[in-house]
């Protein structure tokens, strides 16, 4: 057990209050440190209090690893890991864990929603009618759904989880073929490369991380590629998108519209002319939202940080190699 009381630096949350972590932590003998604004400075500032650290979107830099002198353990609510400096906590014998099981329903959702509004168009006839036009022709044609083909740039259990939404609803569906398979395609789906993927896809669907080679894998050049009139949904990572390149498809009519959950900047400013655009349907992060996935979030996180300060070894471990160095800061029980 912990002989005191440990503080865990929480960086930033977008849930209505910490009570679940609160209530493990003290059970723990440990207590949170919130930030006010999560800023790299106030993070450096405050890092040398910490036994533990727990971000959400907050950038988790070198900086402020470096001065967290004894934190033994960098926590992400959430999947990616895009935003903590996973390196350089493994050099100082961090620990870094993640949530990668949660919000897989909720986001397979969100894209399904997102697909079936701009196939529909149910947002375009929405602000109609409110706004006194009342027309069926003014956006028509609309098609059919079945017999159309989905592509999923991205086939882990998200992917694979929007793959049985859209099967159900008479969807051809076609993946990305993974750079390791590690996993047969769900029945149904077909394995293609990334020029087939563009080709052949009415609705294109993205779940890939945030990587160096992924930035800007979806500009001008990859969506020339794609079928005159298909759909774009993005509820993975705004960085996989070149937002201006998006802009211009929108406009020549190669993209007919696009469902976007997820921003190049965030909060998207109020004048952002993508989230604007009339054929895009924008919404704020939201994806990941639901009462039952952010109380999942928050204990598996919470739960995990408690594990390692406790010496015992986390559910999830993102950066493995870090147990075998000699400079492990956390003690785990045999």
């Amino acid at each position: 057990m912990m002989d005191r009381e440990k503080v865990v630096l929480v960086t930033d949350y977008a849930w209505p209050n910490l009570e679940p972590e609160r209530e493990i932590f003290s059970q723990a003998r440990a207590r949170i440190l919130l930030a006010e604004t999560g800023a790299t400075d106030e993070l450096v500032a405050l890092a040398p209090q910490a036994d533990a650290i727990l971000c959400n979107w907050k950038p988790v830099p070198a900086s402020v690893l470096k001065a967290a002198s004894h934190c033994v353990a960098i926590g992400r609510y959430g999947i990616g890991l895009d935003n903590i400096d996973v390196r350089t906590a493994t050099e100082l014998g961090m620990i870094v864990t993640n949530v990668p099981a949660y919000c897989i329903d909720d986001v397979a959702d969100h894209a399904m929603a997102l697909l079936l509004a701009c196939n529909r168009k149910v947002c375009w006839f929405d602000r109609d009618i409110k706004a006194g036009r009342y027309e069926l022709q003014a956006h028509t044609p609309l098609h059919r759904l079945r017999g159309h083909t989905l592509g999923l740039a991205g086939f882990g259990r998200i992917g694979r989880a929007v793959a049985q939404r859209a099967l159900a609803f008479g969807l051809l569906v076609i993946a990305l073929k993974p750079r390791v398979l590690q996993a047969r395609a769900t029945d149904g789906v077909k394995f293609v490369d990334f020029s087939e993927l563009l080709e052949q896809s009415d609705y294109l669907s993205l779940h890939l991380p945030a990587t160096p080679e992924t930035v800007n894998l979806f500009r001008r050049e990859s969506l020339q590629r794609m079928k005159q009139g298909a759909v774009l949904i993005n509820t993975s990572r705004g960085s996989l998108l070149d937002q201006e390149d998006l802009l211009w498809a929108l406009e020549t009519g190669k993209i007919a519209a696009a469902g976007i959950d997820v921003w190049r900047q965030e909060p998207v400013p109020h004048d952002d002319w993508l989230a604007l655009h009339p054929r895009v349907i924008a919404t704020p992060h939201a994806a990941f939202y639901s009462h039952e996935s952010l109380l999942e979030l928050q204990t598996t996180a919470a739960l995990q940080i408690v594990a390692i300060l406790e010496g015992r070894m986390p559910e999830n471990v993102v950066n493995a190699q870090v147990l075998k160095n000699e400079n492990l800061r956390a003690y785990l029980s045999p």
